[in-house]
């Protein structure tokens, strides 16, 4: 597969499952690859909840700050998984235009999903720290972190987020991702690292992972406040 010029991996975890013991190993080994680059003044940007622990320990590894990305999806009414857009931490809406015409959704209903998951964001920012103001952006780089991209499309809102806030370099780093996914985020960013490439029609996120479970809302706040300076 050719991979996109921006990709920065490391070719000995290609294809490879359970290659990391958790997610603060994760990071560790993904702060290794990150560190390489040359970023200038980077700030992590972690999305919660599942980023959030990758995210604290290349901080904690590399000594660079480290600020909520509050970003959620737009679900189905009929899904408590799936989504056909996201809502970012400054309020503007992605939605899947390719997706919703096949979905028959009313405008009604639409316009209730984004509201609602406005207000999740909001709650979030609140309760995570990412409403606290952020460093000035221009001429850094802005680290967008996750615990993996499975489809990439609720990270693509994160990532014109920071390009409204004007980031010098929109950089995101994931320890696990779906080659489909990294190519369409790798066209919207300067660069993407990413440990643990996979390919395949069945893939999973936590296939990376040794142990796995989910992160709280109480184990990001402990995390996000204890990392920032």
């Amino acid at each position: 597969m050719k991979l996109p010029g921006n990709l920065r991996d490391l070719p000995e975890l290609r294809q490879r499952t359970g290659v990391f013991t958790d997610r603060r190993q994760a990071g560790e080994r993904l702060g290794e690859l990150l560190a390489a680059q040359g970023l200038v003044e980077p700030l992590l940007l972690a999305i919660p909840a599942g980023g959030v622990p990758v995210a604290a320990a290349i901080a904690g590894r590399q000594g660079w700050p480290l600020r909520a990305a509050v970003v959620s999806k737009v679900l189905l009414p009929w899904d408590s998984e799936a989504g056909y857009g996201a809502v970012a931490w400054d309020g503007e809406v992605l939605l899947n235009q390719e997706l919703l015409p096949r979905l028959g959704l009313a405008e009604a209903e639409i316009a209730a999903g984004v509201a609602a998951t406005r207000e999740k964001v909001a709650r979030r920012l609140r309760e995570l720290g990412g409403a606290r103001e952020w460093p000035e952006l221009a001429g850094r780089a802005a680290v967008l972190v996750d615990d993996g991209l499975a489809s990439g499309f609720t990270l693509l809102a994160a990532v014109a987020a920071l390009r409204r806030a004007g980031a010098g370099q929109l950089v995101v780093a994931v320890p696990t991702a779906h080659f489909d996914a990294v190519q369409r985020v790798a066209q919207e960013v300067d660069l993407l690292c990413c440990a643990n490439l996979r390919g395949g029609f069945f893939f999973a996120v936590a296939a990376a992972y040794r142990a796995w479970s989910d992160v709280s809302e109480a184990e990001a706040q402990r995390l996000l406040l204890g990392a920032i300076p």
